[in-house]
């Protein structure tokens, strides 16, 4: 079986395998890939005669040298064990830290043959994946990364669980379905599974799937904060409509949208006086993929659009406390969706 692994590649490798890695590592935050993965490799473990298994949630606090004695203790009748340690918070603490490399190197030196390690953790930020526990663990495991399924690969993920049950879509009819499931893999998969349980195999069309779909999005801040900077209007709209029915904050959601036009307006000041922007980025933590957002809006928001974007914020946030403000409508929720649609539409060419 590879060291890496992804979740498919790893429940199909497990469907033949005659033996198991004596520790894996099931990572990530999608909790219906990593559900799958954990119940392919438990199904392995009981074909392959693994009679016992032992779980444990731990954190920081937690007692890990009852961790450790799990990994010790033989089975009544000389059965193979199989030992998952759930670590929900990614923090194990410097004695979990400690216990999870003692593991690391017990399982990669073969001295614990009576018993298979399932580590199960929540996707790790980059400093955690430095810590000296994650790197033993991604040494001596089989590591299966589990990926977040975004907006843009949700499509062909639907169109893939489709073809597994001899079904497809045209493209239209998968936008439709990923507009209404994004965001929510668990119920996306239970909507196909769904149209397998209503339609024949073949292909199911954009009026089956109407009939058959419920709108099950999920939105959150960042999708927002995302679709307005990139001048998608349209997205940035229905992830607003989304986060005010399923009854996010408004407090909250014009912190989120506010505090990234304020970082931007002093972005915009920067370049306006000639400064470089690149320390500042920094100094506001904007890496990757939310640096070239900040970016692409400089370069497609006029500098003079920022400063007028800052007052709406704070006269929204006046809204909400009840304070009326000349010239703004009276519910925030519509001035904020002009607030949103300020940036996203700037710089557009007109019709």
């Amino acid at each position: 079986m590879s060291r890496d692994a992804d979740p498919d590649r790893f429940i199909a490798q497990l469907a033949s395998a005659q033996s198991l890695a004596p520790c894996t590592v099931i990572c990530g935050d999608e909790i219906l890939l990593a559900t799958e993965a954990g119940d392919a490799l438990r199904a392995a473990a009981t074909r392959l005669g693994c009679a016992e298994r032992t779980r444990l949630v731990m954190d920081a606090r937690g007692d890990w040298s009852a961790v450790l004695a799990a990994t010790q203790n033989t089975s009544l009748f000389g059965d193979l064990r199989l030992l998952e340690i759930s670590l929900p918070t990614g923090k194990p603490g410097k004695t979990g830290g400690e216990t999870l490399q003692r593991i690391a190197t017990l399982a990669a030196e073969g001295r614990l043959p009576d018993v298979h390690i399932v580590v199960h953790l929540p996707g790790l930020d980059r400093a955690t994946q430095q810590s000296k526990w994650a790197q033993a663990l991604r040494k001596a495991a089989l590591w299966v990364d589990v990926p977040a399924i975004g907006r843009e690969a949700l499509p062909a993920w639907i169109s893939s669980r489709l073809g597994r049950q001899g079904q497809d879509m045209a493209r239209e009819a998968l936008d439709w379905v990923t507009d209404k499931v994004e965001g929510n893999l668990l119920a996306a998969h239970q909507e196909i599974q769904k149209l397998a349980l209503l339609y024949p195999p073949g292909r199911v069309s954009l009026e089956q799937a109407q009939a058959a779909v419920l709108n099950v999005a999920r939105y959150n801040l960042f999708d927002l904060r995302d679709a307005m900077l990139q001048g998608r209007a349209d997205r940035a709209l229905s992830v607003l409509e989304g986060l005010r029915a399923e009854g996010e904050a408004l407090l909250l959601v014009l912190w989120a949208v506010g505090e990234e036009i304020r970082i931007l307006a002093r972005l915009s000041e920067a370049q306006r006086a000639g400064q470089s922007i690149d320390a500042l980025l920094r100094k506001h933590r904007l890496f990757g993929p939310r640096e070239r957002l900040a970016r692409q809006a400089l370069a497609r928001v006029p500098p003079g659009a920022w400063p007028a974007a800052v007052r709406h914020v704070q006269e929204i946030d006046c809204l909400i406390k009840g304070i009326p403000v000349p010239g703004r409508l009276s519910d925030p929720w519509d001035e904020l969706t002009r607030l949103i649609m300020r940036i996203a539409v700037a710089g557009a060419p007109r019709p």
